[in-house]
């Protein structure tokens, strides 16, 4: 299928809503649970990114308007942080999951901030130690491991786990 990856607007707030309702009803899926999705709490995400971060989404070519997968990571309020894009998110639809979208949305998004973010030097990450798939992806695409947040992620089915700092750091900053 020929996926097309585009920069999310306002008008997407409601379909990245839908979307995100479908990942959190995945146990792991995201680490909100359905409740904890509000169409505040998108507005807000995707209102960050737009202003100052960057939000990517990719539509289902067979139903245009309907998003599939999004990324999104905007900076942070203090000033000292204005070189980092942080609070990065990504879902992908369940029924669309293993078919290459997230992969394409980071990329994307890398690719991006290089060619025209110079003004960004890092994007931070935050993984589940148990998600040990992501963990090697984002290694893969050039994050790298900065340490762990121990039992920080309560599992509300067994042990607490820790959380995985990771970061990317873009090679033409300042540039």
């Amino acid at each position: 299928m020929n996926y097309k990856t585009r920069f999310a607007e306002l008008k997407d707030e409601a379909g990245i809503y839908d979307l995100y309702q479908q990942v959190a009803r995945i146990p792991g899926g995201i680490a909100r649970e359905v409740d904890e999705i509000t169409p505040g709490y998108v507005a807000g995400n995707l209102q960050k990114s737009i202003r100052n971060g960057v939000s990517l989404v990719i539509e289902d070519p067979e139903n245009p308007g309907v998003i599939r997968a999004e990324i999104h990571s905007y900076k942070l309020e203090p000033r000292v942080f204005n070189h980092i894009l942080s609070e990065l998110t990504i879902v992908v639809h369940p029924d669309f999951q293993n078919q290459g979208l997230g992969k394409r949305l980071f990329m994307d998004l890398l690719k991006h901030v290089e060619e025209n973010r110079s003004d960004i030097l890092r994007i931070e990450l935050i993984a589940r130690e148990s998600n040990a798939r992501a963990i090697e992806f984002y290694q893969k695409i050039g994050f790298t491991s900065e340490g762990r947040f121990e039992k920080r992620i309560d599992t509300k089915t067994g042990p607490f786990e820790a959380d995985i700092p990771m970061a990317w750091f873009n090679r033409n900053f300042g540039k």
